[in-house]
């Protein structure tokens, strides 16, 4: 269990991380888009996807800390 929060974790943290960098440049970077999908097809996100984007990156964060820390006694 440890290996896979961890794992998802980090996937999710640089999925936003591209998604950011994605935004930021105006779309340049298509293949760094892997939260595109989200944020296109999600009607409430629309005109806020750097912010969703950074809200998938701080969960993937969250995710690799808390992976990290399963299993650790006190």
């Amino acid at each position: 269990m440890k290996k896979f929060l961890e794992g998802v974790g980090v996937l999710l943290l640089l999925a936003g991380v591209a998604g950011v960098i994605r935004e930021l440049t105006g779309g340049w970077f298509h293949f760094m888009g892997l939260t595109r999908f989200l944020t296109e097809n999600v009607g409430f996100l629309e005109g806020r996807e750097l912010f969703a984007n950074v809200v998938v990156a701080v969960f993937g964060l969250v995710l690799a800390i808390v992976g990290s820390r399963v299993g650790r006694d006190g």
